[in-house]
């Protein structure tokens, strides 16, 4: 089956980085959320984005207009019946992801893919909500979507080769780099990650730096294009915290332990750019 049409649930952040690789390469998009407010950020989000490749010379306007004109946004998961893929980019809640999950497969077509954005839930659970294990695999694009090259291809224990297959195809025809792996706590990226910014988190925890101290030093040391503490307020500390959480109850180890110092800025809200405030103020 070639992937022509991919539903996108969630308007957000990465719902909407996605709508817009998806609609640049030539797919129909539909982009749905529960509210129409959601959806007019997220479209809006979407021009200035494609504004700015304009401006820069990246992109033709006319591109632009055209891959505009692909997407469609609606409120009803209804709508994303005879999608191809459906790709699911809503906040990282078990519960909701679940609920998500049997719906869209109740709703989409017995062919369809359904994949998930998230970056710490297992595929292997979410699958189970579905009578379709098989076509069901992560998607994990990375923040912000137009710009970073990979995603993180996560397959559950039942995942099909023919769905990875053309996954992957997908994935590429979008400009990205796919690069696979199998459901594990943290998959690749976050197992690795967020260990290295908790470390980061109990080193200012413990009064040996300052953040940009610990930050400049991974950078310039390390060659890391932004420091740990920086990324962390980009992520956000709540998802940093929940990531961990993930991670110790699935691996077990006191290494996985959140640092006290994420845990009491998150209980305090300083959760980093989207409150305004975190290891750094926005």
């Amino acid at each position: 089956m070639a992937i022509e049409s991919i539903g996108v649930v969630g308007s957000g952040q990465m719902g909407n980085g996605i709508a817009q690789v998806a609609a640049c390469c030539g797919l129909d998009v539909t982009m749905v959320d529960v509210e129409q407010g959601f959806l007019d950020r997220g479209m809006e989000a979407i021009r200035d984005s494609l504004d700015k490749l304009v401006s820069k010379e990246r992109m033709p306007g006319e591109d632009a207009e055209v891959a505009l004109g692909r997407i469609r946004t609606a409120i009803a998961l209804d709508s994303l019946s005879s999608c191809d893929l459906v790709v699911e980019a809503i906040p990282e809640i078990p519960g909701l992801k679940f609920s998500t999950f049997a719906n869209l497969d109740a709703i989409c077509k017995p062919n369809a893919i359904l994949a998930s954005n998230t970056s710490s839930i297992s595929i292997n659970e979410i699958a189970s909500h579905t009578g379709r294990p098989d076509r069901v695999i992560g998607m994990h694009f990375m923040n912000p979507v137009p710009i970073m090259r990979l995603v993180e291809i996560i397959n559950g224990s039942e995942t099909s080769s023919e769905v990875t297959s053309e996954v992957v195809s997908a994935a590429e025809r979008m400009g990205k780099t796919p690069l696979a792996c199998m459901d594990s706590p943290g998959f690749v990226s976050n197992r690795i990650l967020c260990p290295m910014i908790n470390e980061a988190i109990l080193t200012l925890q413990e009064g040996v730096a300052d953040p940009e101290a610990i930050d400049g030093i991974m950078k310039l040391g390390m060659n890391h294009p932004i420091g740990p503490l920086a990324l962390a307020d980009l992520i956000g500390l709540d998802t940093v915290m929940h990531i961990m959480g993930v991670l110790h109850e699935g691996l077990g180890g006191d290494k996985y332990l959140p640092a006290p110092l994420l845990v009491d800025m998150v209980d305090q809200g300083r959760l980093g750019r989207k409150t305004g405030s975190g290891f750094y103020d926005y």
